[in-house]
Protein backbone atom coordinates (compact mmCIF):
# COMPACT_ATOMS: atom_id res chain seq x y z
CA UNK A 1 0.00 0.00 0.00
CA UNK A 2 1.69 3.28 -1.17
CA UNK A 3 1.58 6.63 0.56
CA UNK A 4 -1.55 7.83 -1.00
CA UNK A 5 -3.64 4.92 -0.09
CA UNK A 6 -2.56 4.70 3.99
CA UNK A 7 -2.98 8.49 4.11
CA UNK A 8 -6.87 8.05 2.42
CA UNK A 9 -7.66 5.26 4.82
CA UNK A 10 -6.40 7.99 7.62
CA UNK A 11 -8.58 9.94 5.95
CA UNK A 12 -11.49 8.22 5.50
CA UNK A 13 -11.74 7.52 9.06
CA UNK A 14 -11.46 10.57 10.63
CA UNK A 15 -14.08 11.33 8.23
CA UNK A 16 -16.80 9.08 10.44
CA UNK A 17 -19.61 11.62 8.44
CA UNK A 18 -18.46 10.24 5.28
CA UNK A 19 -18.81 13.72 3.49
CA UNK A 20 -15.25 13.78 1.86
CA UNK A 21 -14.09 16.10 4.21
CA UNK A 22 -12.79 16.54 7.66
CA UNK A 23 -13.82 19.33 10.51
CA UNK A 24 -11.49 21.32 12.87
CA UNK A 25 -12.78 18.63 15.95
CA UNK A 26 -12.56 15.35 14.03
CA UNK A 27 -8.67 16.49 12.99
CA UNK A 28 -8.04 17.75 16.54
CA UNK A 29 -9.61 13.92 17.53
CA UNK A 30 -7.28 12.42 15.17
CA UNK A 31 -3.94 14.07 16.30
CA UNK A 32 -5.39 13.51 19.94
CA UNK A 33 -5.49 9.64 19.16
CA UNK A 34 -1.77 10.07 18.04
CA UNK A 35 -0.90 12.08 21.50
CA UNK A 36 -0.91 15.74 19.47
CA UNK A 37 -2.96 17.66 21.53
CA UNK A 38 -3.87 21.11 20.07
CA UNK A 39 -6.17 23.71 21.19
CA UNK A 40 -8.79 23.92 18.33
CA UNK A 41 -7.42 27.55 17.19
CA UNK A 42 -4.60 25.47 15.94
CA UNK A 43 -6.32 23.10 14.51
CA UNK A 44 -8.67 25.29 12.90
CA UNK A 45 -5.33 27.48 11.27
CA UNK A 46 -4.29 24.22 9.97
CA UNK A 47 -7.26 23.87 8.36
CA UNK A 48 -7.06 27.41 7.27
CA UNK A 49 -3.79 27.26 5.64
CA UNK A 50 -4.75 24.88 3.29
CA UNK A 51 -8.47 25.12 2.66
CA UNK A 52 -8.05 26.47 -0.97
CA UNK A 53 -11.84 25.64 -1.72
CA UNK A 54 -12.69 28.09 1.25
CA UNK A 55 -15.04 25.86 2.48
CA UNK A 56 -14.10 25.46 6.33
CA UNK A 57 -13.75 22.00 6.54
CA UNK A 58 -10.58 19.58 4.98
CA UNK A 59 -10.74 17.84 1.67
CA UNK A 60 -8.40 14.55 1.22
CA UNK A 61 -6.15 16.80 -1.75
CA UNK A 62 -5.81 19.44 0.79
CA UNK A 63 -5.07 17.47 3.94
CA UNK A 64 -1.90 15.73 1.62
CA UNK A 65 -0.92 19.48 1.45
CA UNK A 66 -1.35 19.85 5.37
CA UNK A 67 0.09 16.34 5.65
CA UNK A 68 3.18 16.88 4.04
CA UNK A 69 3.86 20.07 6.13
CA UNK A 70 3.38 18.19 8.99
CA UNK A 71 6.06 15.86 7.79
CA UNK A 72 8.52 18.32 7.13
CA UNK A 73 8.11 19.84 10.46
CA UNK A 74 7.98 16.39 12.03
CA UNK A 75 11.17 15.35 10.42
CA UNK A 76 12.97 19.01 11.79
CA UNK A 77 11.88 18.44 14.95
CA UNK A 78 12.94 14.21 15.19
CA UNK A 79 16.44 15.37 13.79
CA UNK A 80 16.87 17.99 16.83
CA UNK A 81 15.20 15.99 19.78
CA UNK A 82 17.99 13.20 20.40
CA UNK A 83 15.51 10.83 22.21
CA UNK A 84 14.18 13.39 24.61
CA UNK A 85 11.11 14.83 23.10
CA UNK A 86 11.83 18.39 23.04
CA UNK A 87 13.76 20.66 21.72
CA UNK A 88 15.58 23.46 23.60
CA UNK A 89 15.34 27.21 21.82
CA UNK A 90 18.67 26.76 20.11
CA UNK A 91 17.53 23.89 18.57
CA UNK A 92 14.17 25.20 17.76
CA UNK A 93 15.69 27.83 15.84
CA UNK A 94 18.28 25.53 13.81
CA UNK A 95 14.27 23.61 13.74
CA UNK A 96 12.98 26.71 11.71
CA UNK A 97 16.15 27.13 9.36
CA UNK A 98 15.17 23.59 8.06
CA UNK A 99 11.83 23.99 7.45
CA UNK A 100 13.20 27.55 5.95
CA UNK A 101 11.79 30.17 8.51
CA UNK A 102 14.45 32.80 9.52
CA UNK A 103 13.33 35.22 12.32
CA UNK A 104 15.30 37.65 14.07
CA UNK A 105 16.26 37.63 17.41
CA UNK A 106 13.17 39.90 19.10
CA UNK A 107 10.36 37.91 16.96
CA UNK A 108 12.33 34.27 17.25
CA UNK A 109 11.91 34.71 21.43
CA UNK A 110 9.38 36.27 21.75
CA UNK A 111 6.97 33.21 18.89
CA UNK A 112 8.84 30.95 21.33
CA UNK A 113 7.89 31.80 24.63
CA UNK A 114 4.25 32.10 23.41
CA UNK A 115 4.46 28.21 22.20
CA UNK A 116 6.38 26.82 25.46
CA UNK A 117 3.18 26.21 26.96
CA UNK A 118 5.17 25.12 29.85
CA UNK A 119 7.56 27.68 30.27
CA UNK A 120 10.30 25.05 30.99
CA UNK A 121 12.15 26.55 27.55
CA UNK A 122 11.64 22.86 26.31
CA UNK A 123 9.09 22.79 22.84
CA UNK A 124 7.50 19.16 22.74
CA UNK A 125 6.56 17.90 19.32
CA UNK A 126 3.02 19.65 19.32
CA UNK A 127 4.33 22.64 20.67
CA UNK A 128 7.01 22.89 17.89
CA UNK A 129 4.03 22.16 14.68
CA UNK A 130 2.15 25.27 17.10
CA UNK A 131 4.62 27.26 16.66
CA UNK A 132 5.45 26.46 12.98
CA UNK A 133 1.43 26.31 12.23
CA UNK A 134 1.53 30.06 13.24
CA UNK A 135 4.62 31.26 11.40
CA UNK A 136 3.58 29.52 8.26
CA UNK A 137 0.44 31.28 8.54
CA UNK A 138 1.96 34.67 9.58
CA UNK A 139 4.29 34.47 6.54
CA UNK A 140 1.30 33.52 3.98
CA UNK A 141 -0.66 36.78 5.67
CA UNK A 142 2.70 38.66 5.50
CA UNK A 143 3.28 37.85 1.33
CA UNK A 144 -0.56 38.50 0.29
CA UNK A 145 0.69 42.18 0.94
CA UNK A 146 4.38 42.32 0.22
CA UNK A 147 3.32 41.93 -3.50
CA UNK A 148 6.67 43.63 -4.60
CA UNK A 149 8.13 40.76 -2.73
CA UNK A 150 10.66 43.60 -0.93
CA UNK A 151 10.04 41.60 2.31
CA UNK A 152 8.24 44.64 3.84
CA UNK A 153 4.56 45.86 3.94
CA UNK A 154 2.84 48.86 4.52
CA UNK A 155 -1.16 48.63 5.79
CA UNK A 156 -3.01 51.22 6.02
CA UNK A 157 -5.85 50.67 8.97
CA UNK A 158 -8.36 48.79 6.98
CA UNK A 159 -5.77 46.65 6.21
CA UNK A 160 -4.84 45.77 9.48
CA UNK A 161 -7.74 44.91 11.04
CA UNK A 162 -7.55 42.49 7.83
CA UNK A 163 -4.44 41.03 9.09
CA UNK A 164 -5.17 40.75 12.78
CA UNK A 165 -9.24 39.24 12.21
CA UNK A 166 -7.35 36.46 10.38
CA UNK A 167 -4.14 35.88 12.90
CA UNK A 168 -6.42 33.93 15.40
CA UNK A 169 -3.99 31.65 16.71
Amino acid sequence: MDDRAILKDWFDRVDSQKTGNITAPQLKGAFAVGNLHFPISVVQQMIRMYDFDRNGTMGFEEFLELNKFLLKVQQAFSGLERGRGFLNPDEVYEGLLKIGFSLDSPAFYTVCESFDQTRSGQLKLDDFISLCIFVQSARNLFNSFDTSKQGRVTLDFNQFIYCTSNCRI
